[in-house]
């Protein structure tokens, strides 16, 4: 366990509502605009009754089981049932490269689909399309033109906006620093800018999102 925490929902549907998060510790993959690289390692080792008597001190029926990749832990999907057993409404995130198909249906999924500038769309696990309902989302983080044209054939060859309640386009946020000023990535601004107006170009069937946490507490830690 890495954290339990607070806050405001910054993205997906339940974007603006208060929610409790749940960052499990560990993830197989290294996105190169990973922003939670503090919980790769390390954590806290909880019981199911901790985490549960933690939860449940807070002001909220509404958990987001996210990382790291939540699904790397082995005790995720009993979490997530003891947690829908208290009436809980639950949100997982996560990165898509574990399969989804023991996650409970009445867990709403929001999974990432890795794009090649993530440096892990290798680790993309396409069947766990099949296991995804009309309550579930999908997100690609785009970081350049070259990730929205691949993004977008993907959504066209698998129909992802049939498939789903939404697909959500992200403009990059976090990236090394060097990267941006030796001009190798757009500022996300410009970036933000871009993709907005490439989706309205295309009249694409997604969602263009950007990371209300991101806006108001920046890299703040339990935000």
């Amino acid at each position: 366990m890495t954290e339990i925490f607070y806050s405001l929902q910054g993205e997906a549907l339940t974007s603006g509502l208060p929610t409790i998060f749940v960052r499990l510790t560990g993830c197989p993959l290294r996105c190169v605009y990973c922003d939670t690289t503090y919980s790769f390692s390390g954590g806290e080792r909880l019981s199911l009754d901790a985490i549960m008597a933690d939860i449940e001190q807070y002001p909220c029926k509404r958990v987001c089981v996210t990382g790291g990749e939540p699904l790397a832990q082995p005790n995720a999907i009993h979490l997530i049932k003891r947690l829908l057993a208290k009436d809980f409404e639950v949100s997982l995130e996560t990165a898509g490269a574990l399969s989804v198909q023991n996650v409970p249906p009445a867990v709403s999924k929001v999974m990432d689909i890795k794009t090649p500038s993530s440096g892990e769309s290798g680790k993309n696990l396409w069947s766990n399309l099949d296991y995804l309902t009309a309550h579930d989302q999908l997100k690609f983080v785009i970081m350049n033109r070259a990730d929205y044209d691949w993004s977008k054939a993907k959504v066209a060859d698998y129909k992802l906006d049939k498939k789903v309640a939404a697909v959500w386009f992200s403009p990059m946020f976090n990236v090394d620093d060097s990267q941006v000023a030796e001009g190798d990535i757009p500022t996300v601004p410009n970036l933000a800018r871009e993709l907005a107006e490439w989706i309205v170009a295309d009249a694409l069937p997604v969602r263009f999102q950007l990371q209300l946490h991101k806006i108001i507490w920046a890299d703040a830690k339990g935000k």
